[in-house]
C-alpha cells in the first residue's frame, strides 16, 4: 500500500510542474534563390527550472494527436496501424533543448529514417553593444554574434531574467525577445508567454517495443556535430540508402514486413520498390534543392 501512495504522490508532483512558456514567431526564407516566398512557424520555448525545450506547436500538435490514434488502434487489437498525415503538420521538425545550469544543449532531428540527437559543442560568444530599443512591451538591449556559419542580431531584455533565447541561442544577461540574421532569412520574434503546466512530449507517451513510427516518438542516436555532417552528406548523394537498407533487412521476415507505397505527380500509385525509391530519391532532391537556406549552414555543408 504504502509504494501506491507513493507513486499517487510522484504522478500528482509531476502532473503539477510548472513551465515558463514563450510563443515566438519564426518567420524563414527556405529558398535563397525565393526571397519572396517567406514561411511562418509559431515555435515554443518552454522554461522549467532544469533547462528549456524549443520546438514547432504545429509539430508537437500533429505528433501527439497522431501517437494517441496510434495507441487506440493498438488497444483496438485489429493487428493493423492506418496513420493519416496531417495537412498541418508544421514546417519545422527539429527540437532543441538545454539543460540547466551549464546550458547543455542539444539538436534532436531526424535523417531519412532515423532520429538524432546531435551535440553542441560551440557555445554563442556575444558582443553585447549599447544600443537600445522597445522590441514590443519589453525594453532591450543590442548584441551580435557569428554562429553556425551567420552572423546574428539579438535583442535581449533584463525585464525577463532568463538567459536564454530560441533555437541554440543564451548566455546574454535577459531573454532573447527577438534574434535575425544579418540576410533577413530567419527571424525569431516573441509575441507572448505564459505559465502553465508541462506538456507530455509525443516521445514520452507508452508505445509497444515492436511498432516504430517514422519522426514520432522512438529513442534518438547521440551523436556528434561532425558525425552529423558525415551523415547529412550521405544523405544527400543518397536519399533512399536506408529505406533499401530496411527492407533487405526485414523484407523475408514474417514479423516485419516492410512495404512502401507512394503516388508520383500526376497521381499514379506505384509500388514497386524499384521505382518508389526512384520517386523518393527525385522528390526528397527536389526538397534540398528548395530548401538551400539553412538556419545553421555551417551543420550541413
Amino acid at each position: 500500500m504504502k509504494n501506491i501512495v507513493l507513486l499517487f504522490l510522484f504522478i500528482t508532483a509531476a502532473a503539477n510542474a510548472q513551465i515558463n512558456r514563450f510563443f515566438y514567431e519564426y518567420k524563414f526564407i527556405p529558398d535563397s534563390n525565393n526571397k519572396e516566398d517567406v514561411k511562418k512557424e509559431m515555435m515554443l520555448l518552454d522554461i522549467d527550472k532544469n533547462g528549456s525545450n524549443y520546438y514547432s506547436r504545429d509539430k508537437f500538435v500533429s505528433d501527439s494527436t497522431s501517437m494517441a490514434e496510434v495507441q487506440k488502434q493498438i488497444k483496438s487489437g485489429s493487428g493493423s496501424i492506418n496513420i493519416n498525415r496531417r495537412d498541418n503538420a508544421g514546417q519545422v521538425s527539429y527540437k532543441v533543448t538545454k539543460s540547466y545550469p551549464d546550458f547543455k544543449t542539444y539538436l534532436f532531428t531526424r535523417v531519412s529514417m532515423d532520429q538524432y540527437k546531435v551535440r553542441e559543442d560551440q557555445k554563442p560568444e556575444w558582443k553585447i553593444l549599447p544600443e537600445k530599443q522597445k522590441i514590443g512591451e519589453y525594453n532591450a538591449q543590442k548584441a551580435t554574434t557569428n554562429y553556425g556559419g551567420r552572423e546574428w542580431i539579438a535583442w535581449f531584455s533584463t525585464d525577463i531574467p532568463f538567459q536564454d533565447g530560441p533555437y541554440k541561442f543564451y548566455g546574454l544577461p535577459g531573454l532573447i525577445v527577438k534574434l535575425e540574421d544579418t540576410t533577413g532569412s530567419h527571424i525569431m520574434t516573441l509575441v507572448g508567454n505564459k505559465k502553465m503546466e508541462s506538456p507530455v512530449a509525443a516521445n514520452e507517451m507508452d508505445m509497444p517495443g515492436n511498432v516504430r513510427i517514422m519522426g514520432i516518438g522512438g529513442k534518438e542516436i547521440e551523436i556528434s556535430k561532425d558525425q552529423y555532417r558525415k551523415l547529412w552528406k550521405d544523405y544527400v548523394n543518397d536519399p533512399t540508402k536506408n529505406m533499401r537498407e530496411m527492407m533487405m533487412r526485414n523484407g523475408g521476415s514474417d514479423n516485419t514486413r516492410v512495404s512502401f507505397k507512394v503516388k508520383t505527380q500526376d497521381g499514379k500509385e506505384v509500388s514497386d520498390p524499384n521505382q518508389v525509391f526512384r520517386e523518393m530519391e527525385k522528390r526528397t532532391k527536389e526538397s534540398l534543392a528548395k530548401n538551400n537556406n539553412p538556419i545553421e549552414p555551417d551543420l550541413v555543408k
